[in-house]
């Protein structure tokens, strides 16, 4: 039953097989008439006309094989008359057909009476005109004596008059179907039941235990002839394997899909249809493109887009999958789209994402900073953060964005590593008018420095901590170190200090040597942000005057001799605005 369902045009056929099988076992023909009457009396009911169609079908080949009872027939012709309708009076028609010569020898005067009835239905005119046309084909079908529909061909009739075996069926009553014989049960007597069935398969068959025995043992006589035999030579097969690069049958899916989006009417349809088309694992992503295409391409954005995604996105993980990287895709490609196709696409992600369809995840794609956006993207962020906060709510997406599992997701979105782009990100959200998303970045934008001054506190008590432990014991030898590293200054290639110079550099180390000093308390004053004390010692004492003076005596011989020859990339750019100028000198010499 099944494989007629399948194959409606070989119902012929598997009348005559049903009709050979009813010969030697008469309780499964029986048992296959209740069972096709059962299906068509359910079909009739459901108003499923391909199904009906179907069965009718069966039912009429049935009666030309005589398995069943012509009163069969004239009952199914009188069910589906008796209230005429445009699908019934066309499989009426249709069974017609099938079983209309059988019936003209049989009982003639019941189809008469069948097509009084269609003719009754022609002049009401009640029906469809296609359906009209067909009761008139059937009208000329009767009057050639059926000759286009034999009710057995020849080569299907099998089984001799006296053979036939005809079940008394009936449309009314109770149909017992035998649904338990579906069930495997165990067999005590497999064997004995398993010889048996082979017995009654022969008879149908026509064939013995003898052809069978006979046929195998030919059988293995020709195979061992082919192992004696020498292996020849195979022939090469001119016949290449063609392998088709072109895609086609990638761009016939695709052409489908979109037939099938733009012709389906609600997406709860355009879904189920879509569904139909046995797309391949792997091939789920041209469903989410072609989905993204669609959008894109309307004038204003359609709702129908995103609840046909999400429903994709509810169906199957791997669609998830899919519009995630859709997205990555779309937002790196970002700037090669228009202002209304982004617009679209940020809507269809934002209803994805606003109704948890697909995984917010898909923010680890975003850098909101200066460097890493541009103008279609900064849009595309504006216009996917605006719909989200429209359907949740301020509060509700500032919670999701407040999440702390999530906050590695959210760190592009609201960068922390440099305060630039904390502020790029402040006045971004600020300006769409989503500022209140930006609340602790503010916070952290406002601590920054005093956490990176504390930061640097600590490293330095750390550097002090080691330095001190390590001057008691270097303190002989740190004047001759200071001289040496003022004469070993690292000049450009092929460059040297003039001798002179070096000699006037020589001659002021030891007032250089307090100076280096001085810089170096003033810079420990500076890290530890004491703003009560100031920079520089006040010159009480005679070597204070001495040290300020050798600081403005170096300052004048390193800017006129030395520092024409270093080189400026050496020294670093943040002492000389940290510290005085002639500390800067003795700093830069030191470096």
């Amino acid at each position: 039953m099944k494989a007629q369902l399948a194959s409606p045009g070989f119902t012929h056929i598997y009348a005559a097989l049903v009709a050979v099988i009813n010969t030697k076992m008469p309780e499964n023909g029986e048992l296959l008439v209740k069972r096709v009457i059962f299906r068509f009396r359910r079909a009739f009911k459901r108003g499923d006309k391909v199904v009906a169609i179907a069965l009718v079908r069966f039912i009429a080949h049935l009666v030309n094989q005589q398995v069943v009872h012509e009163l069969l027939a004239l009952e199914v012709l009188t069910l589906l008359l008796a209230n005429p309708t445009d699908d019934s009076v066309e499989v009426a028609v249709n069974f017609t057909k099938e079983c209309g010569q059988i019936l003209a020898e049989l009982c003639p005067e019941g189809l008469r009476a069948i097509f009084e009835r269609f003719r009754g239905i022609l002049h009401e005119g009640e029906i469809d005109k296609r359906v009209q046309y067909t009761i008139e084909g059937l009208f000329a079908i009767r009057k050639g004596g059926f000759a286009d529909y034999p009710a057995v061909h020849e080569q299907l009739d099998l089984v001799e008059s006296g053979d036939q075996i005809t079940h008394e069926a009936t449309l009314e009553g109770t149909i017992d179907c035998e649904d338990k014989l579906d069930v495997f049960r165990f067999d005590s007597d497999y064997e004995k039941n398993e010889h048996m069935w082979a017995k009654i398969k022969q008879e149908i068959l026509g064939e013995s235990v003898s052809d069978v025995d006979s046929s195998s043992g030919s059988d293995d006589d020709g195979d061992e002839d082919e192992e004696d035999e020498p292996e020849q030579p195979v022939p090469a097969d001119n016949n290449m394997a063609i392998q088709d690069f072109t895609e086609q049958d990638l761009v016939n899916l695709r052409r489908t899909i979109y037939l099938t989006i733009m012709s389906s009417i609600t997406h709860e349809e355009c879904a189920h249809k879509l569904m139909k088309l046995n797309i391949r694992p792997g091939q789920e992503k041209e469903i989410c493109s072609m989905l993204i295409e669609c959008c894109s391409q309307e004038r204003t954005y359609l709702r129908y887009y995103g609840l046909l995604s999400e429903r994709f996105c509810l169906i199957k993980r791997e669609y998830q999958d899919a519009f995630d990287e859709c997205f990555a895709e779309q937002y790196s490609l970002i700037h090669r789209l228009e202002t209304n196709k982004l617009r679209n696409v940020a809507k269809l992600f934002a209803h994805l994402l606003f109704t948890d369809a697909l995984p917010w995840t898909v923010f680890e794609y975003i850098h909101l900073n200066e460097e890493e956006t541009t103008s279609s993207s900064r849009i595309f962020i504006k216009i996917l953060c605006q719909e989200l906060s429209e359907h949740l709510g301020m509060k509700t997406l500032k919670e999701r964005f407040l999440d702390e599992l999530m906050q590695p997701t959210f760190a592009g979105l609201f960068p922390k590593d440099n305060p630039r782009n904390t502020r790029f990100a402040i006045n971004f959200f600020t300006s769409i008018g989503l500022g209140g998303l930006t609340t602790y970045l503010r916070e952290y934008l406002k601590n920054a420095p005093k956490m990176i001054m504390e930061q640097a506190k600590a490293a330095a008590d750390s550097s002090d901590s080691d330095s001190d432990s390590s001057d008691s014991s270097s303190s002989s030898g740190s004047s001759s170190e200071f001289v040496f590293a003022v004469l070993s200054v690292q000049t450009p290639k092929n460059t040297e200090l003039p001798g002179w110079s070096r000699l006037l550099v020589f001659i002021i180390t030891p007032f250089l040597f307090c100076c280096w000093h001085s810089a170096a308390a003033q810079m420990k004053l500076l890290m530890s942000g004491d703003s009560t004390r100031k920079l520089t010692a006040p010159p009480e004492s005679l070597g204070c005057l001495a040290c300020h003076g050798a600081s403005r005596v170096f300052e004048l011989v390193t800017s006129l001799l030395i520092l024409p020859h270093a080189r400026e990339n050496m020294y670093p750019s943040t002492a000389r605005h940290l510290v005085p100028s002639s500390a800067t000198m003795g700093l830069k010499v030191l470096r």
